[in-house]
């Protein structure tokens, strides 16, 4: 059966990325999201997907429907929900019955552990609680193939009273549940507290014949994947945890940190083979996206920041053994080791990234390399900033050799803003832009409208060079973000950063001017530039 564990190193992985997940803040996953994520955890060997809560949502309720139209090869859907209602029979309880519409083959019910939340949130004697949770449990054990139990605000519970959490998980036992879950809910116990309250409460288990024990943290101390992994080490076998983090207020587990841990640092085994781990960063980066959020570049494991390296020190000796500034092999998680060109660099830096865009081995002490590094110290000194805009590096490298092509060149261009409306009317901002270059031995002088004068000068570039070189139309801006480096009021000098995307790649450019379009401007050209020679394309010759 998926999720079994075969060893007490063994650890199932349960993953809430559907349910707990999309209670963050900003996110609403449709149906097909939720399909389309459930696949990908399956891919990747989870255990558990638990899909939602249903009769909570129609969303929820449309998932569990969809989803038994797709065969997963190994991941077993998870229907969530609350123990019966206070007063009321099982027979009749709403939550109950919307579990087992679901026809899941595994559900996780949660139940109070908390003395405060028993007499203060549901308001009944301690007794009552244990008894709902007890009829609960039979009742659904009796239904479906594997019931676990979520003991809510379990720590701080023990922390209160450890002789009643300690009960209410001896009578979830002994109702059938298959695995016990400890849940740090509110997420601000201390490592050291989870530590030793799950060293207890697996001795405790082992004297009462609990055969599995899991974990459930959340993230409001910022200690969720430590607290996560203390528990692994005091005896649990069963992680819950969501991908990149998200989940209610300031998120939970993650289970890219997670995963990865216990399997290269911890000694674990899970269903996760090491081909499938490969998969990881392209997991999160999907989970991003569906999420409609930029990727975090210094995410642990899986970020595009986590095995990059800037300091000429650090490239020094990463270029002669990676292990002294790496704590693995990127690609174990299907990530990338990356070497990036700032002020800090020093020449071996250089020759590696020269070397990485074909320019072969070079001298070291060609004066070219020189001039090339002075000129990129001397731009970040200005403001430049190559480590996120390494396409405008590689514009820069590829011209000192003079491996560029002369696509075009520019005149010049000018910019219109225009606002309609009256001052105390909603108002429509646009505006005008007209660009002037050369092509070959053609002088081209085109206009072009945008929502504002950086969208209009994408335009009206785009128009002056597509009938030259079609190519550019497929290259889509993707993020544009302005920062104020120096200066006082409307005069400061800012730096742009743009990320581009066509069919194939993601690239990064920069500029930098007291301008904010000219700055816009000039990453605009070399996002253009650098399409057209990543495309291969040839410059159009004069006639």
């Amino acid at each position: 059966m998926p999720g079994t564990v075969s060893s007490p190193e063994s650890v199932v992985l349960y993953d809430t990325t559907l349910r707990d997940g999309s209670q963050s803040e900003d996110i609403l996953f449709s149906v097909v999201d939720k399909v389309r994520i459930a696949r990908r955890l399956d891919a990747l060997g989870i255990d558990y997907i638990e899909g939602g809560w249903p009769g909570a949502n129609p969303t929820d309720d449309a998932f569990f429907q969809e989803i038994k139209r797709h065969t997963l090869s190994h991941s077993r859907v998870v229907a969530f929900g609350s123990t019966k209602r206070p007063k009321t029979k099982v027979e009749e309880d709403g939550v109950l019955a919307g579990l087992l519409r679901t026809e899941a083959a595994a559900v996780t019910l949660f139940g109070k552990t908390w003395t405060l939340h028993v007499t203060t949130a549901l308001g009944i004697p301690l007794s009552e609680n244990l008894e709902m949770i007890a009829d609960s449990i039979r009742y659904l054990k009796a239904r479906v193939d594997t019931l676990f139990f979520d003991a809510e605000h379990f720590f701080d519970g023990y922390k209160a009273d450890s002789h009643y959490a300690l009960q209410v998980l001896q009578t979830a036992h002994e109702a059938g549940a298959d695995a016990l879950v400890l849940c740090d809910t509110n997420g601000g116990c201390l490592v050291p507290e989870v530590a030793e309250i799950t060293r207890r409460v697996a001795l405790f288990a082992q004297e009462k014949g609990i055969a599995s024990l899991g974990i459930h943290c959340h993230n409001d101390g910022e200690l969720a994947v430590a607290n996560t992994l203390a528990a692994v080490a005091a005896g649990v076998n069963h992680v819950q945890g969501t991908i990149n983090g998200i989940g209610e207020r300031c998120g939970n587990a993650n289970l890219v940190s997670v995963l990865p841990t216990l399997l290269l640092k911890m000694g674990k085994t899970t269903a996760v083979s090491p081909q499938q781990l490969r998969q990881l960063t392209g997991l999160s980066r999907f989970v991003d996206e569906i999420a409609n959020r930029l990727p975090q570049k210094n995410q642990p494991f899986v970020g595009s920041s986590a095995f990059a390296h800037k300091g000429g020190i650090h490239v020094s000796a990463v270029l002669k053994n990676t292990l002294t500034y790496e704590h693995i092999q990127p690609e174990r998680v299907g990530n990338q080791q990356r070497i990036l060109v700032s002020e800090q660099s020093g020449r071996s830096t250089l020759l590696f990234k020269l070397a990485q865009l074909g320019l072969g081995e070079l001298d070291p002490q060609d004066p070219r390399l020189q001039t090339l590094l002075d000129e990129l110290k001397e731009l970040e000194h200005r403001g430049f900033q190559f480590s996120g805009a390494e396409a405008s590096f590689e514009l820069r490298a590829l011209a000192a050799f003079d491996k560029l092509p002369d696509y075009f060149r520019l005149e010049g261009f000018r910019v219109i803003d225009e606002r309609r409306g009256g001052v105390n009317a909603l108002c429509a901002m646009g505006a005008e832009a007209t660009v002037k270059l050369w092509v070959g031995d053609r002088l081209i002088h085109l206009v072009g409208e945008g929502a504002g004068p950086v969208d209009a000068l994408h335009v009206a570039l785009c128009r002056a060079l597509e009938g030259c070189y079609p190519q550019i139309s497929d290259m889509h801006l993707q993020d544009y973000k302005v920062r104020i480096l120096s200066g006082n009021g409307t005069n400061a000098k800012v730096r742009v950063l743009t990320e581009w995307q066509d069919s194939q790649h993601n690239w990064g450019t920069v500029g930098v001017s007291d301008h904010i379009t000219a700055a816009s401007y000039d990453a605009i050209i070399d996002a253009v530039r650098f399409k057209l020679y990543k495309d291969g394309v040839s410059p159009v010759q004069e006639r």
